[in-house]
């Protein structure tokens, strides 16, 4: 499987990628410019206005004669219109709090967003394991077999098909756990479905991932849990953007990034801290933006690595974390490291 290398950033040649492919997610800018300049369209199709003359008769029905009232009624007063009462400042307060509470309810942003990451490329075999039962499918959807929870089987190729264990399966093969099941690749556990792939008598391994349990293992992989939190909060949008970019343009067909340094180092489960949760939660959906498109937000350890990697365009990870104890708040942060950018942000959608 050939892999497929993007050319890398120009000095402030910042790409430009529009999020098309992500479905029911609208796109802002936190300076409340759009990103396209095209206001987003009504997907319902329906005015959320409602219309008295299509919903009410044109006339009043007249009795026949047999039904009319002995005697001649007095008309109703025409009642006028109110207006509804003003809340309190405690009503106020409670809608604001069960506003929260709805909205804290939801599902982030970041989860509606399926990254691949290849987590072996090219092995002879690999060792597999779920902590629950999980499903086999093929690339058609087509359940093949159940694996049982923590008994280990190994994947090789065999000839056009991955052999697991004894059992000979197609060339492509989805390994899915429960909702809440891990799966374990030799001794590393991740987050979600497990692709397969036999070619050429190698496996390859891609994890499906979605971007908010992703973005807790590379930010926990990329620096320190104990970090000042606006340098926490820089480098996971630093991440995200950077994983938009290749989530929109990947390497290969197959995956959409790597696991190692090539990329952003992604490790499964093992660095994830509740720290680095609450900073990836509390920037959820938020990117780096250079007019209206995603920022391949390059970043090194220092200074020095930034300089001769990237010709000192991107963000040094120590700097950040110098310029947040500081005082300096995340977005100043990547103002400083990512010149003539702003900060968007991906929004979910209600009809």
């Amino acid at each position: 499987m050939n892999e497929q290398h993007i050319k890398r950033l120009k000095p402030y040649a910042w790409v430009l990628l529009p999020l098309t492919g992500i479905v029911a997610v609208g796109i802002v800018l936190a300076k409340q410019r759009l990103l396209f300049g095209v206001a987003p369209a009504n997907h319902s199709g329906r005015s959320a206005e409602w219309d008295a003359s299509k919903s009410a008769p044109a006339s009043l029905p007249v009795p026949s004669p047999d039904a009319a009232p002995a005697t001649q009624a007095s008309p109703a007063p025409t009642p006028s219109p109110s207006t509804a009462p003003a809340l309190t400042s405690e009503q106020e307060a409670l809608n604001r709090r069960n506003t929260e509470q709805f909205l804290a309810s939801l599902p982030s942003v970041d989860s509606l967003i399926e990254m691949r990451v290849a987590i072996a490329t090219g092995v002879p075999s690999a060792a597999i394991r779920t902590s629950t039962d999980a499903v086999v499918f093929d690339q058609n959807g087509e359940q093949l077999q159940t694996l049982s929870a923590n008994t280990t089987y190994t994947a090789q190729p065999s000839g056009s098909s991955v052999q697991l264990n004894s059992a000979q399966l197609p060339s492509v093969i989805m390994i899915d756990p429960s909702p809440q099941g891990l799966f374990y690749l030799g001794d590393r556990g991740y987050r979600g479905r497990l692709l397969l792939i036999a070619e050429a008598g190698n496996l390859w391994a891609v994890n499906f991932v979605d971007m908010r349990s992703y973005l807790y293992s590379v930010v926990g992989s990329e620096v320190s849990p104990g970090w000042n939190v606006e340098a926490l909060k820089a480098q996971a949008i630093a991440a995200r953007s950077y994983g938009l970019t290749y989530h929109f343009k990947p390497v290969h067909s197959a995956y959409d990034l790597g696991a190692t340094e090539r990329y952003q180092v992604y490790r499964g489960i093992e660095r994830e801290a509740d720290t680095i949760r609450q900073a990836v939660d509390a920037t959820a959906g938020e990117f780096v933006s250079y007019e209206g498109g995603i920022v391949e937000s390059l970043y090194a350890a220092s200074d020095a690595i930034v300089m001769e990697a990237f010709q000192g365009r991107g963000m040094s990870q120590l700097g950040a974390l110098d310029l947040a104890n500081q005082g300096y708040s995340y977005p100043q942060i990547l103002s400083n490291y990512y010149p003539g950018t702003e900060v968007g942000r991906i929004k979910q959608e209600f009809e």
